[in-house]
């Protein structure tokens, strides 16, 4: 037992000098821990006022500055000052995605700041459907609804000169969509789909313009994939008879109304796209036609016909001829 005795004597010797001498240390760790914490719950930690359940957007364009500022007033960060210096020292100054965020439970400002640099918004994708056939202007007001930033008259500026070429589709666009992104995938879209078609618009000797645009009018003028290619086939004959197209649709583009039965004043109407007026194609697509109609404009029934209606029977007749085009009005236009 004393030789146990000495060997624990010894080891408390040991580790009381070992304690002396490295107290200092020991000391200034748990200093430095100490000041850490403090100031990570002064600086970092989430603010007593955290927006739970609430949304907090970040304009469009707004420097770190300013972001640091925005997050500071609605009590999302302590310190805009230590947030804006973090957000320089890890470059996500440079990356911010701007938006609504979701705040749900309180994060310290190193989780917001990730947040912002990987655009995580914790808000489910902006789901909108655009039709066959729908305009620019018709585009712009479901866009503006979904997206407030976003006004009408900014998405036509935008779009207005994509008409003809923004694919009708439905689509999930991130909270920080801009008009720019909106356009830029349904163009991607329409480009994807047209390559199908590709081949098929090389051998019908027209450009990818003209199929664009009579593909325009036909999705307008048909309802069916049988009744599209009747009516691309005739509107191609009147072209290469030098008639003119005398589509009614164009005159709904041009006063931007939805329908589109022309008055005599309309028929008169001073305008590019007027079909009565001026042979040819029109110089652009009335709507954004969907791939039916496309295919339908690069590959038309082969007819001889000149003519068609619709009937009030919800048919389209067609005629060769224009006695025989009056004989269908006659007929199927009037009860």
């Amino acid at each position: 037992m004393g030789y146990l005795s000495r060997i624990i004597a010894a080891a408390r010797s040991s580790l009381s000098a070992h304690f002396i001498r490295y107290r200092a240390i020991w000391a200034i760790v748990c200093a430095f821990v100490l000041v850490v914490a403090f100031a990570y719950w002064l600086l970092a930690s989430p603010p007593a006022g955290y927006p739970r359940d609430s949304l907090v957007t970040i304009p469009q364009g707004a420097s770190a500055e300013e972001v640091a500022q925005v997050l500071a007033r609605d009590h999302v960060v302590r310190s805009a000052l230590a947030f804006r210096y973090l957000l320089r020292f890890t470059g996500a100054s440079a990356h911010i995605h701007p938006g609504p965020y979701r705040l749900t439970y309180p994060e310290d400002m190193f989780r917001v700041a990730s947040r912002l640099g990987a655009g995580i918004f914790g808000i489910p994708p902006t789901r909108i459907t655009f039709a066959e056939g729908e305009t620019v202007r018709d585009m712009a007001a479901k866009v503006a609804a979904a997206y407030p930033g976003i006004s009408v008259s900014d998405f036509i500026t935008v779009a207005g000169p994509d008409e003809g070429y923004l694919f009708p589709d439905t689509y999930l666009f991130p909270p920080d969509a801009t008009a720019q992104t909106i356009v830029k995938t349904m163009h991607d879209n329409f480009n994807a789909k047209i390559a199908s078609l590709l081949s098929a618009i090389h051998a019908s000797g027209h450009t990818l313009s003209q199929i664009v645009i009579m593909a325009s009018l036909i999705e307008k003028e048909a309802r069916t994939p049988d009744s599209r290619r009747m009516v691309s086939g005739i509107l191609w004959n009147r072209i290469n008879d030098g008639m003119p197209l005398q589509v009614d649709a164009v005159f709904g583009f041009i006063f931007n109304r939805s329908t589109y039965a022309p008055s005599l004043v309309d028929l008169g109407v001073d305008s590019p796209y007027n079909t009565y007026l001026h042979r040819g194609l029109p110089p652009g697509p009335i709507d954004n036609p969907g791939l039916d109609s496309l295919t339908a404009a690069a590959e038309p029934a082969k007819t001889d016909d000149l003519y068609y209606l619709t009937g009030t029977d919800g048919l389209m007749h067609y005629a060769r001829t224009y006695p025989e085009q009056l004989a269908n009005q006659r007929l199927y236009l009037h009860s």
